[in-house]
């Protein structure tokens, strides 16, 4: 994983926080019109029930499961059977209900439902009678032959067990998570299900995204895969939650995850053609603990993702198409050792095993006959028992807290999400207010940085303030050409920078870069440094108050494009309050450069603010504090309207004031976000937004 031991994504939203998350995402363009079919039948009036909604932001619903020995649901209890406790302490039951549907129900044709956009999604899947799946085709840990099978078994699975209600949709690892769209055009569904086929060890590329990586040894690539999927799978479930509080089903179809290669698979990229010579050092044991750490490893990867799952009411059920399997690899020009491949193959199994069990799941493996466990997850989602509270403890403080549901019957199996991700105080008071879906204004500021003005039309600039020496600011002056610059012109080659304090002296005057380099020696550089950029950056130190920056845009013949003039407020970080310095984002667009990047402080950070989904991208900033007071850093991701979507690791180095997040944003859909900083001593608190646009 690319920032795996940086990355912990516990996160969830209450229902009002879910449906300012989708306010937010409805702002974007509206997806294309889904033509109905014939085929589809319409909802009947009769059958259509209210959706429950809460009666206060503390309000909590629960969706609980009860099933006897033998996996059959128990639909005789009342409200008197059942105990809710928080944190261990009991709450105060105040709405139950269960919901039963009925397997073979038809509905009538009185009225038409057709999903055009999001909107339409969220109000058919707030019906009670509506189940929501999406089939996720893992087509990156999935081998043809296996991929085919699993689709002729699922394509008649579904044919005979969906009903009219059910809303269903698909994902692959590189679908956008604005084109998962539910729908209850059930052929369209099927249709999708048949052209199914796996490319596991197929590394031929197919896009432009796979074309970057395509050059990689296979044991990067399958880091790679590994990363794809399962952030792939995080962002899932942060859509679905976004649609709907209650119970979603994913239908993983995967043969597991493993980020260990055997040797005698390492040179299967046809780039990378070295062949293996000794495969008895396969044996080793010193093999055997490279295979058990890799494998450590990616348990954090797949923990985050079935903490994501928990937060947002999913339930994993995964499908090993693989069937009764007794090998991992089976290559007939060669023979990966059997000991490696035993443990292969183990591993893989569990991560399938943990997806599926910590989420309230089922996991259908060495089952070469799978429609047993593809019923049973009909049936979990057919008979539930929904139970709501406000919580007597009010948490407005952002943390999980736990839930336990207990029923007084015997040999009863209970299953339910094992707790919620409180709203803030700040959260609290903006849904209790009248102006719920107005940002805050420090949200707003930061986001109108991303408004683009003439200038940026050919540059873009970014100005950093930091700790210099002898009480001065050091003041960071970054720029790139703007990534559309219109061909007609000349294209930007350096900015003469001018920087002049309120008494009129010059602190900073010259060419950014100082020498012009010619397109061959830029491209001989871009190849030779790991992580290189077109960013071009100057460092100098100013006295704290108020300097004016004039910008001048030259072609490589000197003749200036474009001027601007900006004023920039410069801080004293010698005062004793605790102070942040100016976040950089240093960006990497492939596996290579995020692994040098991490590890490489002198980086030069990016201008930009723009990025795609598959882009990583690492937030660096200094706190200062006076005397021994450490700052308690604090990050995490709000989406437009300021409400957090998940918090981030914060990251510091040996030196105890720098410090760093790493964020790989595929998991979030496309659209406008901000990182919040914050800096919390014992004396005082301070903030930082950036704010940053994603692109598909």
């Amino acid at each position: 994983m690319f920032n795996r031991k940086n990355l912990i994504l516990f996160v969830t939203l209450l229902s009002l926080f879910a449906a300012v998350l989708s306010a937010q995402q409805r702002s974007q363009p509206a997806q294309e019109v889904e033509v109905e079919t014939e085929e589809q039948v319409p909802v009947q009036d009769t059958l259509v029930q209210e959706p429950v909604f809460r009666s206060g932001v503390n309000f909590i619903q629960v969706d609980v499961f009860v099933t006897d020995k033998t996996g059959n649901p128990v639909l005789n209890l009342t409200i008197d059977d059942f105990e809710v406790f928080e944190d261990d302490k009991r709450q105060s039951i105040e709405s139950f209900e269960l919901v039963e549907l009925n397997a073979v129900q038809a509905l009538g044709s009185e009225k038409q439902v057709s999903l055009r956009n999001r909107y339409d999604q969220e109000r058919e899947a707030s019906r009670v009678d509506a189940r929501v799946f999406v089939i996720f085709f893992d087509d990156y840990h999935v081998r043809y032959e296996n991929g085919v099978r699993a689709s002729l078994m699922l394509k008649e699975f579904l044919q005979k067990n969906l009903t009219s209600t059910d809303l269903v949709g698909i994902m692959f690892p590189l679908t956008p998570l604005e084109d998962v769209r539910l729908t209850r055009n059930h052929q369209s569904i099927i249709e999708s299900v048949e052209r199914f086929f796996g490319r596991k060890y197929d590394y031929t590329a197919q896009n432009e995204f796979e074309g970057r990586y395509s050059f990689y040894p296979t044991e990067t690539v399958e880091l790679v895969r590994n990363d794809v999927s399962l952030s792939a799978l995080k962002g899932l479930m942060i859509h679905l939650g976004g649609i709907r509080e209650g119970r979603k089903s994913v239908l993983l179809v995967s043969e597991g995850y493993t980020n260990y290669v055997p040797p005698e698979l390492r040179d299967l990229m046809a780039d990378n053609p070295a062949p293996f010579e000794n495969a008895a050092v396969a044996d080793s044991n010193l093999l055997e603990t490279a295979q058990f750490f890799s494998d450590s490893d990616l348990i954090v990867d797949i923990r985050d993702v079935y903490s994501t799952a928990n937060r947002f009411n999913t339930a994993i059920y995964s499908v090993d198409p693989r069937g009764l399997a007794v090998s991992e690899y089976d290559l007939s020009d060669r023979v990966v050792n059997l000991n490696s491949d035993r443990r292969t193959i183990r591993s893989t199994q569990n991560t399938l095993y943990m997806l599926s069990e910590q989420t309230g799941g089922r996991a259908l493996i060495n089952q070469n006959n799978f429609r047993s466990g593809l019923t049973q997850m009909m049936l979990d989602s057919s008979a539930y028992y929904l139970i709501g509270y406000n919580s007597n403890q009010s948490p407005t403080d952002g943390k999980f807290h736990e839930i336990d549901v207990k029923v007084r019957v015997d040999n009863a199996e209970v299953r339910h999400r094992p707790g919620f991700l409180a709203i803030t105080e700040r959260e609290a008071k903006r849904a209790l207010s009248s102006k719920v879906n107005e940002s805050p204004k420090a949200v707003t500021a930061a986001l109108s940085a991303l408004v683009d003005s003439s200038f940026d039309r050919l540059v873009q600039t970014w100005v950093g303030v930091s700790r210099g020496q002898n009480n001065k600011t050091r003041i960071t002056f970054a720029w790139e050409p703007a990534p559309k610059v219109d061909k007609r012109i000349e294209g930007p080659a350096r900015i003469l920078l001018t920087a002049i304090g309120k008494t009129g002296g010059a602190y900073y005057r010259g060419r950014i870069p100082e020498k012009l380099v010619t397109a061959n020696e830029e491209a001989v550089r871009q190849r030779n440094v790991s992580g290189a950029s077109s960013t071009m950056s100057i460092d100098f130190e100013v006295e704290p108050g108020t300097i004016e920056m004039s910008m001048a845009v030259e072609d490589e013949g000197g003749e200036i494009l474009d001027r601007d003039i900006e004023q920039i407020k410069v801080p004293d970080f010698t005062a004793t309050s605790a102070l942040l310095s100016t976040p950089s984002i240093i960006r990497a667009r492939s596996y290579m450069e995020w692994t040098a990047l991490l590890k490489d402080w002198t980086a030069v950070p990016t201008a930009s603010r723009r990025f795609r989904r598959t882009d990583r991208l690492l937030l660096r900033f200094e706190a200062y504090t006076r005397g021994d007071d450490p700052p308690d850093i604090r990050a995490r991701i709000l989406n437009s309207q300021g409400n957090q979507i998940h918090p981030l690791t914060v990251q510091s180095t040996e030196n105890g004031y720098a410090y760093q997040v790493a964020l790989a944003p595929a998991h979030l859909p496309p659209g406008d976000y901000v990182i919040e900083l914050t800096a919390v001593t014992l004396s005082n608190e301070t903030t930082e937004l950036v704010a940053f646009r994603l692109s598909s």
